[in-house]
């Protein structure tokens, strides 16, 4: 009897933990990334780095582990919407949030966050602009001491930047959409004299 019971304790753990798995497979799948890294994007990086004798690889992995230097910024990003029901011709970002991440060992990696459809609200994953490549080796140079006249953006917005629709900016990780609360934490470590 008492035999019966443990193994029918144990069949019923079984198929509670196979139904969880099941479950957590479906949310994962559900949700979808609000955010890409870009690893082809690569060569065209070291490319740009070479020039002042710099090689770092990309880091494949998204995680904290040795974690050096973190820089939020935006580049140029081209997002096509991809619902087939939705109208929209696509749209030109210039303000699209990266997080680009310095690792120990001459390792990078950049997040791209995606943005939404204006008008059905579908997560968009951008086609890059020769920015992302500029930006990250920018950031990459300046941190290794060289020293580098800050770029310009190019392109003019043709709008405000909509807080609703960026991910970086649900995320708290767009330059754009921290507003005045962004502003003061870029500055927070600056010292106006004294001690």
């Amino acid at each position: 009897m008492l035999r019966i019971l443990f193994l029918q304790k144990t069949l019923n753990s079984a198929v509670a933990t196979t139904s969880d798995m099941t479950q957590r497979k479906a949310q994962r799948k559900a949700q979808k990334p609000t955010w890409s890294m870009f690893p082809l994007m690569h060569d065209y990086v070291s490319s740009l780095l070479e020039v002042e004798c710099l090689n770092f690889t990309f880091h494949d992995l998204d995680d904290d582990v040795d974690i050096m230097r973190t820089c939020d910024t935006s580049i140029v990003g081209r997002f096509s919407c991809h619902n087939p029901k939705c109208q929209s011709n696509g749209w030109l970002s210039m303000r699209t949030a990266i997080t680009i991440r310095m690792y120990r060992g001459k390792r990078y990696n950049a997040r791209v966050y995606h943005q939404r459809c204006k008008a059905c609200n579908f997560l968009s994953k951008p086609t890059l602009e020769d920015s992302y490549a500029e930006r990250v080796a920018y950031r990459l140079k300046t941190w290794c001491g060289v020293e580098l006249e800050r770029p310009t953006f190019s392109g003019q917005s043709k709008g405000p930047h909509e807080v609703k629709f960026c991910e970086g900016c649900k995320a708290g990780h767009c330059s754009e959409g921290r507003g005045i609360d962004g502003i003061v934490g870029d500055f927070s470590n600056f010292s106006l004299g004294g001690t």
